[in-house]
C-alpha cells in the first residue's frame, strides 16, 4: 500500500508525515512538493516526487503506482485560483485510479456562509463527481491561526480581540495527526467535523492566563478598533486589517462546530486550552 501526502513541505504536511511514518513503512509513503530543495531537507531518505497544484501533468506523474493520498488544500490568493488548482489534483486522482482520498476541507463546509469556505465546497463536489472514494476532513480553526493574540497576552499582559461568536480551536498537530488515522483507517467515514471544544475569545483570554500564570487583560473592540490596535503594534494598515480578518469566521458563526469526531477518531482527550497554549508558546 502506497501512501502519498500532497504540498508536504507546508506545517500541516510536515505535522502529517510525522504520524503516517509512525504507522507505516517510510518506505510506503510518497511526499509529493512544489519545492524539491525543501522537500529533500525536511524529508530525508523518503520517496519525494515533484508536482504543482497548478499543473496535471506533474501531479498524474507524481502520483503513479500511489493507493491513498492525503490531499491538503492549497493556499487562497494565488495566480491560479484555487478551485482550479483542487481539480487539476483530482484529475490527476481520477487518472491514476487512486483508491482513497482524505481532504482537508472546511468546518461545515455545505453549510457555511464564510468566503473561505467556496472553494472548499466545489472541490468537495468535484470529488463526489469523479467517483473517488473520498472523506472530507472539515477543519475547524487551528489554535496557532490566533498567534497575534496568545503572543500579545503573553509578552505585554494584554490582548484584544473584535469577533464574538464561538471556534473549535484545537492545535494543528491533532488535525493533522487526525487526517493520518483517515488515511489509514479500513473503514472511514464519508464526513469528518474536526472541531475541538468551542470557545469564545473571553475563554481563550482566561486560558492564555492560566497557561502563563499572569494576570491578562483582555479587551473586546470594534473591528476597526482592532485594526487600529494593530497598526499602533507597528502594523501596517493592510496587514494589519488582514490579521484583522482572520477573527471573520468567528465572528459569522461560521466555526461554531459541535462535534466529537476529533477526539474519537485520535482516541484521546483534546489537549486542554491552558496545556495547548503553553505548548504553542513553548515553540514560539
Amino acid at each position: 500500500m502506497k501512501y502519498a501526502i500532497t504540498a508536504a513541505t507546508g506545517h500541516f504536511g510536515q505535522l502529517a508525515y510525522h504520524y503516517l511514518q509512525e504507522l507505516v513503512d517510510v518506505k510506503d509513503i510518497v511526499v509529493i512538493a512544489r519545492n524539491l530543495e525543501k522537500a529533500r531537507a525536511l524529508f530525508a531518505g523518503a520517496d519525494i516526487r515533484e508536482a504543482d497544484y497548478d499543473d496535471t501533468d506533474s501531479m498524474t506523474r507524481a502520483l503513479a503506482g500511489v493507493d491513498r493520498v492525503l490531499f491538503i488544500s492549497s493556499q487562497p490568493g494565488g495566480p491560479v485560483p484555487r478551485e482550479t488548482q483542487h481539480q487539476n489534483v483530482i484529475d490527476a486522482l481520477v487518472a491514476n485510479n487512486v483508491s482513497f482520498v482524505a481532504y482537508t476541507s472546511f468546518a461545515k463546509a455545505d453549510q457555511s456562509i464564510s468566503a473561505l469556505a467556496s472553494d472548499h465546497l466545489a472541490t468537495e463536489h468535484a470529488l463526489a463527481a469523479s467517483g473517488l472514494s473520498n472523506s472530507l476532513l472539515r477543519n475547524n480553526w487551528y489554535l496557532e491561526n490566533e498567534m497575534g493574540f496568545i503572543t500579545a497576552g503573553a509578552s505585554q499582559h494584554a490582548t484584544s480581540y473584535w469577533a464574538t461568536g464561538r471556534a473549535g480551536w484545537a492545535l494543528e498537530r491533532e488535525y493533522a495527526e487526525a487526517a493520518v488515522k483517515v488515511l489509514v483507517s479500513d473503514a472511514p467515514k464519508a464526513i469528518y467535523e474536526f472541531s475541538g471544544s468551542v470557545n469564545d475569545y473571553e475563554a481563550l483570554g482566561l486560558a492564555l492566563a492560566q497557561a502563563t500564570e499572569e494576570k491578562i487583560t483582555v479587551t473586546k473592540e470594534t473591528l476597526t478598533e482592532h485594526i487600529a490596535t494593530l497598526e499602533k503594534g507597528g502594523l501596517p494598515h493592510d496587514l494589519a486589517a488582514m490579521f484583522a480578518s482572520f477573527q471573520s469566521p468567528t465572528d459569522e458563526g461560521s466555526l461554531y462546530v459541535i462535534s466529537t469526531d476529533l477526539p474519537d477518531i485520535l482516541g484521546r482527550d483534546l489537549t486542554p486550552l491552558p496545556a495547548a497554549l503553553q505548548e504553542i508558546l513553548a515553540r514560539s
